[in-house]
This record gives structure tokens, sequence and C-alpha cells, in this order.
């Protein structure tokens, strides 16, 4: 059965900043950190900070929950569960389609450049999404 891209799936990936990017350590821990993403057709796209446990994570065990912060009183509750790989060729993220729109301000913020998250975060990751569980 294919992934169903509802709205509020939609919704999330294009207005939310920040998502929950949860992999497997080797013992079996579940490992959740803040990561930012964009969507890329049927996956969604993360860039990892060069050298992070989770790249490790991920090589040893692929799946993997994106998990979207509550709405006000608890509702809108998005977790989506898929496959995360590797995308050896996938371009700097200043030159992903929609990446600096969506998050240069953000760089901006943080007193950055496109050139320092191009250099510190270059490991692309895809999730290929296969289910995903909520209520708005």
């Amino acid at each position: 059965m294919a992934f169903e891209w509802s709205k509020q799936v939609e919704r999330r990936l294009a207005g939310d900043e920040i998502a929950w990017l949860t992999t497997v350590t080797p013992d079996g821990k579940p490992a959740p950190r803040p990561v930012w993403f964009i969507r890329d057709g049927e996956s969604i796209v993360i860039y990892s900070m060069n050298g992070a446990a989770r790249l490790r994570y991920i090589d040893r065990n692929p799946q993997v929950t994106v998990h979207f912060d509550s709405g006000q009183g608890g509702g809108d509750i998005l977790v989506i569960s898929g496959r995360a790989e590797r995308v050896a060729d996938a371009p700097r993220p200043s030159r992903f389609p929609g990446f600096l729109d969506k998050y240069g301000p953000a760089i901006a913020r943080m007193n950055q450049t496109p050139q320092w998250y191009d250099d510190n975060y270059g490991v692309a990751l895809r999730v290929t999404p296969e289910r995903s569980w909520g209520f708005e």
C-alpha cells in the first residue's frame, strides 16, 4: 500500500520548521534529535551534521520515525514511520530546491551563512515514508 500524503502530512511538512528524527542505537534504544527537513517528491530530505551518530545508526538500522511537536493543548499529532538512507549524490543544502526559502532566515538568525550550513550539515538523508499515525 502506498503512503498517504494526507492534508495534515502536507501541511506539517510545508509549515513546520523542526521535526524530531528518531533513530535506533546499536543496543536498541531510541535516539530522537531535532532536525530541519524538506519534502522532495515522495520522500523527506534531512541534512545531517557531518559525523553525527545518527548516520551510523541509520547505516545499521534504517527504520526511523519523523514526528512533529503537538499543537497547543496536545492536538495535531503526527508521526511518520519509514526508512532512511544516505543520498550520496544530493546537492549541497543551499542548492537543494526550496531549502534556503525555508531555512535561510533561521540560518541568518543563528548569525551564520548558507556556506557554514553546507560545510557542517553536508550529509543528505532521504526518508521514504511507509505509514503515518496521528490526529488533528
